[in-house]
């Protein structure tokens, strides 16, 4: 299949930039006549087909970023958005916030959406049916043209593009140590299944704290949850017939299920089972027993992917600078679900 062309190809074979290439096919003036003919004759020559939605993000600046991410009903997304609010506001930009769903379909609508004349560039958590039928196009296509895009905590590592995330294998073997350092031996996992890349990250972690505590891996402590509509009642059988002392589960809600049915069984939470999570929300401060949790800082991570994004913008020459990976740290927050 013949190689689409793209800005970026174009700006590589006549040696300039993709910003020059842009300009050149909208005839500005801040290009040379020569620089302008050269560049058309070779797009027309090549049959170059431009990208509409590369095109209504840089024939005008709207002030206003697009953020995409999978689900509201988390917590945690909201302190993102918190985030990156509070940086836009100071720079003078709006914000749209649209939802996924995890959907892949409606992430590529709400992209082409944003682009369409409303956005100047993107903040995104990816959805997970996107991770799961490893189609990028829709990213891909922007970061030809030289779209800023910016991912944060579920992203793609092989897009080129901006990152902010925090150590998700590390954050795992944080919890999972402090349940080690409490005396448990018998751990059970609560996860994602692999395709979802924060979930096979946090089951990584925790299998490798197991490993070095010496504690043996039994296949049967662990859970990987695939409808998290259905996780409740999944969690419940899981827990139904296993003996463990202890529970690390990948979010919050796993979490708050895990205990439910610890008390179902008659079982005491935190004196016969602990239970530790990922994500520090309102539900893990608000739930009784309250959770003791791994705090990913989602508002530091928010202000830190506008602030990537906002660089991008207002940087001329931002398609010559390297892409960042921001990674933020994890802290424990202690609280009644483990044992003290």
């Amino acid at each position: 299949m013949k190689k689409r062309l793209t800005l970026k190809l174009i700006a590589k074979e006549l040696d300039v930039s993709i910003s020059t290439v842009s300009k050149a096919l909208r005839d500005s003036a801040e290009i040379s006549e020569d620089t302008r003919q050269k560049i058309k004759a070779f797009a027309k020559l090549y049959n170059y087909k431009p990208n509409n939605i590369a095109l209504s993000l840089k024939n005008r600046k709207s002030k206003t970023i697009g953020v995409i991410i999978p689900e509201i009903v988390h917590h945690y997304f909201t302190t993102v958005i918190s985030g990156i609010e509070q940086v836009a506001n100071e720079k003078g930009y709006h914000v749209i916030i649209c939802t996924s769903n995890n959907s892949f379909d409606k992430e590529v609508i709400n992209m082409e959406i944003l682009a369409n004349g409303s956005t100047d560039g993107f903040i995104l958590s990816v959805a997970k049916e996107t991770q799961q039928k490893g189609d990028y196009h829709h990213l891909t296509e922007v970061i030809e043209q030289g779209m800023p895009l910016v991912m944060f905590d579920r992203v793609i590592e092989e897009i080129n593009c901006d990152k902010v995330i925090i150590d998700d294998t590390l954050g795992a073997k944080k919890a999972v140590q402090h349940l080690v350092n409490l005396g448990c031996k018998k751990i059970g996992l609560i996860s994602t299944i692999d395709y979802v890349s924060v979930g096979k990250l946090r089951t990584q972690g925790y299998l490798e704290a197991l490993s070095e505590n010496n504690l043996e891996l039994n296949e049967s402590l662990i859970l990987k949850v695939d409808d998290f509509d259905q996780s409740e009642e999944e969690i419940s059988r899981f827990l139904s017939d296993k003996s463990m002392d202890a529970v690390f589960a990948v979010n919050e809600h796993f979490a708050i299920y895990a205990i439910k049915a610890f008390k179902e069984q008659g079982l005491d939470v935190p004196k016969d089972v602990s239970v530790i999570a990922f994500t520090d929300g309102e539900l893990s401060k608000r739930f009784i027993p309250s959770l003791t949790t791994i705090n990913q800082h989602g508002e530091e991570m928010g202000a830190q992917a506008a602030r990537l994004l906002i660089k991008k913008l207002e940087n001329d020459d931002s398609e010559d600078e390297p892409f960042e990976t921001i990674i933020i740290e994890t802290g424990l927050v202690e609280r009644n679900s483990t044992k003290r």
